[in-house]
Formats: C-alpha cells, sequence, structure tokens
C-alpha cells in the first residue's frame, strides 16, 4: 500500500502551485476506483484524486491525523478546494474535528457502506442489519489480501466460525455487475456460513457528494 498517501492524480510537488479552480479528494484509497468511476462519469475534468492507504479501514485511529497531516500538506501546495472522501469510518467523530479545523467538507454517513447505499436507504434498513457482514467491489478485489491471509483462513479455514461467528448474512454491495465479483462474494458467503443477499447500489450518495465538491464553495 506503500507510504501515508496514494496518489491518484498526485498532489504538486513542491515549488508548483494548484490552480484555483481544481477540487482535491483527499479519499480512503478503497475507494479510488469508484471517485475515479465517478469523475469520468461526470466529466469532473477538474477534479483530482489522492488516497490515504486503504488499509486504514482496518485502523481508524490511523484515519484523523492522516488527514490532518495531508489536508495541510495540500493547502502547503496551494490547494484551495479540497473536500474529505471518508465517511466517519469508526473515528468517533475525530475526522469531523479535523475537517472543522481546516474548514473542508466529508462525505456524509458514518462509512461507505452506509453512503454506497445512500443514507436514507441504510436509515430506513436500522438494526436489521446489525448482524450483516458488508462487502463492494473493492473488498470481493481483495478479499485474499484483506480477510483471508492476514486472519490466517487460507491455511485454518476453521477459524471463520471464530472470526465471522456473530454475523447471520452477507450483504454484497455492489457498484458495478461484474459477475467475478460476486462469485467471490457468494463463495465468502458460503465458506463464512452466512445467508447471501446482493444489492446493487452503484455508487449511492457518493456521486451527488462529489458533483457538489466539484461546484467549489457554496
Amino acid at each position: 500500500m506503500g507510504g501515508l498517501l496514494e496518489r491518484v492524480g498526485s498532489i504538486p510537488s513542491q515549488g508548483q502551485r494548484a490552480d484555483a479552480d481544481k477540487v482535491l479528494v483527499i479519499a480512503c484509497g478503497m475507494i479510488a476506483r469508484e471517485v475515479l468511476a465517478v469523475k469520468e462519469r461526470l466529466g469532473l475534468a477538474h477534479l483530482e484524486l489522492t488516497c490515504l492507504p486503504a488499509e486504514f479501514h482496518f485502523h481508524p485511529d490511523r484515519i484523523a491525523p492522516a488527514m490532518d497531516a495531508a489536508i495541510a500538506k495540500a493547502k502547503s501546495d496551494g490547494h484551495e478546494n479540497i473536500f474529505v472522501g471518508y465517511a466517519d469510518c469508526g473515528t468517533g467523530g475525530l475526522l469531523d474535528r479535523v475537517c472543522e479545523k481546516h474548514g473542508v467538507e466529508r462525505i456524509d454517513g458514518p462509512h461507505c457502506f452506509a453512503f454506497y447505499q445512500g443514507m436514507a436507504a441504510f436509515e430506513a434498513i436500522g438494526d436489521s442489519d446489525m448482524t450483516t457482514f458488508y462487502m463492494t467491489d473493492f473488498l470481493c478485489r481483495q478479499f485474499d489480501a484483506f480477510f483471508m491471509k492476514p486472519l490466517g483462513l487460507d491455511r485454518h479455514p476453521e477459524l471463520a466460525k471464530d472470526y465471522f461467528g456473530h454475523y447471520e448474512k452477507l450483504v454484497y454491495l455492489a457498484q458495478t455487475d461484474a459477475p467475478d465479483l460476486e462469485e467471490v462474494a457468494v463463495r465468502a458467503a458460503g465458506m463464512l456460513g452466512l445467508a447471501y443477499e446482493k444489492r446493487r447500489t452503484g455508487y449511492g450518495d457518493l456521486e451527488p457528494a462529489l458533483a457538489r465538491a466539484a461546484a467549489g464553495p457554496r
């Protein structure tokens, strides 16, 4: 995953100044592909993307300090319009403090599983998803790297009940129609002994959030 920032449309190097009309999105590496897809879909040529490491998904305590440093660096490089491509993502409000400190906004919601579904839909589901293990397109692509190998399930599949015994179902939140990714989700549900459900969410609230951010300060 590399260093602090995974560059997908890089912050200018020292001595360069960002154009005033550029909008920089500093996002979770887990949604990089989706941010770029929305950028292309909406024709947001002035939107730039850089990402914090995707593995911060498992270390939410690292998100706020890393974002604080990333925003400060972006501002020093001349970026005036910055948008945070994270929901709260387990920071317990610490990310909001960073956003308030720098006068920037983030994506609404507690986590990407919520904003992919759309906050209205997520709130309507309520407690019925309390025992749900969510997967997204990214997590399907990275299932081995994020779950199988780190948890030792590739060597000891019997440990699945220890790790996932409190879940009842696996819900695949599909951003795209990709049979190979759904195959991973179905296989994962079977291996983990969970009921399976697919929800075709597309990009959910991510798309309008990026559209608003790309429009600039309101």
